[in-house]
């Protein structure tokens, strides 16, 4: 054997919960996920093992997401989401029936939609976590840890007690919510500063991952470059991307994604049918969304689209597997000439990617390993697996990074975003010596209102807030929550100080941001 291949996964979303509302557009970031990426995944994972392919996945699942998908009012208008795609599909059926290509493509949205529910309600047992506790303790699957809201380390850490707190928080959700304490972390944004390790030894982590750069500029030079991991001065191991394997996927224009014969993400029949037919399917305010069904395939620049045939979109999947394979078999052979243990490729990618934005993208992950199963150059491991082949790895000073655009943190430090760091950092300064304060406080309004305040900061620290508002891809909705919960502390934190209680308000809170509803304010302290 040449070497081993490490496929890491990124699931994340922020944490959207509006319950004051029966209908909330950003919460369909959730149930399209679900849909289009968490199922699917899972879905074939089971495959494979019936199928007696052997598969080493490493995937994070983080706690604002695992706290989601553990929700009860959030599964439940999840449940009503995928019964209102069954319903479209099936009217969609009888629409097309005229037009033999796209009524193919109605019967498979609605084959696919009744298998998803079939696998939600059966082998899940209506709680999707079941999947991913299912796979880890067959082995298959690595579940690792993130930082608890996805908060932005190295500009949390003016207080080490914010990043300590994400830590904490981050390995409580994950012990409780799959069985065992993270021996990993995908840091948030891949964003990693000097000393960090220090804190990751501390709560158990063994290893993390950073971009190829991060890896590339250690001092000193790594000796196996991103195709072996180092450890820090802590003995917390820094796995390296590898940019090959990587752009080979993530590009549109270069990678698999782009193929003119997959399936157009951006074709929709929730903006392409008439209002007053799609109008129940879309936001109730009349706002055009994507509904999941989409019968054009990318077919190139041009604004004329041509159908999808999912039989050719199939071989395409089968091809690319088997090419991408290749390609690590030549890459793993070159470099088995040049170092002396087993090298290794890790290829860490967004989970929404996916079945997402890549509708392929689980049949695609599925054909690797199916080919990856028959060669025996490479094959598949995850990060415990490779330490403990590899228990002694070079020491180095990882160099500070992200996997931004840019490398560093400029996305989320910028003109556009820079004025929510004053708040987020008085906050925290305020929430460490509130904790101390009251640290013996065991019941009643002031510990809830303590707990709502922790929540309220660490939901505020999400780094998805400063990307999107960079982006300016949800730009309006990213700083009204992120004055919401700076709002919502300062009020809270104003009721400690004048005695003036209002427990109303404070349910409110309590059922809307209510993210780890276990959590204890003394993690500040």
């Amino acid at each position: 054997m040449s070497g081993y291949w490490m496929l890491v996964l990124h699931s994340h979303l922020p944490f959207v919960k509006h319950p004051e509302y029966d209908y909330f557009l950003e919460e369909h970031w959730l149930y399209e996920a679900i849909t289009e990426t968490y199922i699917p995944l899972l879905m074939k994972m089971k495959q494979m093992e019936e199928q007696g392919i052997h598969f080493r996945i490493t995937t994070s699942v983080t706690p604002p997401l695992a706290d989601m998908l553990a929700d009860g009012m959030l599964m439940q208008r999840y449940e009503k989401h995928l019964e209102k795609l069954i319903e479209l599909a099936e009217k969609e059926k009888d629409r097309t029936v005229g037009d033999a290509k796209q009524n193919r493509l109605a019967w498979m949205y609605l084959d696919r939609f009744e298998r998803i529910r079939e696998f939600y309600y059966g082998f899940l047992q209506r709680n999707i976590l079941n999947g991913y506790r299912y796979f880890q303790a067959t082995g298959s699957l690595e579940i690792i840890t993130c930082g608890f809201t996805h908060g932005f380390l190295p500009l949390l850490s003016n207080e080490d007690n914010a990043v300590r707190a994400q830590i904490e928080m981050a390995v409580r959700s994950h012990e409780k919510k799959f069985g065992r304490k993270p021996k990993g972390i995908w840091l948030p944004e891949c964003a990693y500063y000097s000393g960090l390790e220090k804190i990751l030894s501390d709560y158990g982590i063994r290893y993390f991952f950073v971009d190829t750069h991060g890896i590339l500029f250690s001092k000193p030079r790594p000796r196996y470059g991103v195709y072996a991991p180092v450890f820090t001065k802590d003995g917390v191991a820094a796995f390296g991307r590898d940019f090959y394997s990587s752009k080979q996927v993530w590009s549109s224009k270069e990678g698999y994604p782009g193929d003119p014969y997959y399936r157009d993400f951006y074709r929709d029949i929730g903006y392409d049918l008439d209002f007053d037919y799609i109008s129940p399917y879309i936001s109730p305010d009349g706002t055009r969304v994507f509904t999941g069904l989409k019968y054009h395939r990318i077919t190139g620049e041009s604004e004329n689209k041509e159908f999808y045939d999912p039989q050719i979109a199939l071989e395409k999947t089968e091809a690319h597997g088997k090419h991408f394979v290749a390609e690590r078999v030549a890459q793993l052979e070159e470099l088995d000439e040049l170092i002396d243990r087993k090298p290794l490729v890790v290829s860490p990618y967004d989970a929404e990617l996916f079945g997402h934005w890549w509708f392929e993208g689980p049949e695609f992950l599925y054909q690797v390993f199916r080919a990856m199963n028959g060669e025996s150059r490479v094959q598949p491991i995850t990060p415990l697996e490779y330490l403990d082949e590899f228990p002694t790895n070079q020491v180095v000073e990882v160099n500070p990074s992200s996997w931004g655009d840019k490398g560093f943190y400029d996305v989320w430090l910028n003109g556009g975003n820079e004025w929510i760091y004053r708040h987020l950092h008085f906050m925290a300064d305020s929430m460490v010596s509130m904790a101390r304060k009251h640290s013996s406080v065991r019941e009643g309004f002031i510990k809830r209102a303590l707990n709502q305040m922790a929540r309220e900061l660490f939901l505020a620290q999400s780094s998805d807030w400063a990307f999107l508002m960079t982006t300016e891809t949800a730009l309006e909705y990213s700083v009204r929550r992120t004055k919401e919960h700076i709002h919502n502390f300062m009020r809270l934190r104003e009721m400690l100080d004048d005695g003036k209680h209002d427990d109303d308000y404070l349910t409110k809170l309590e059922n809307k941001n209510s993210i780890f509803p276990e959590i204890d304010f003394r993690v500040y302290a």
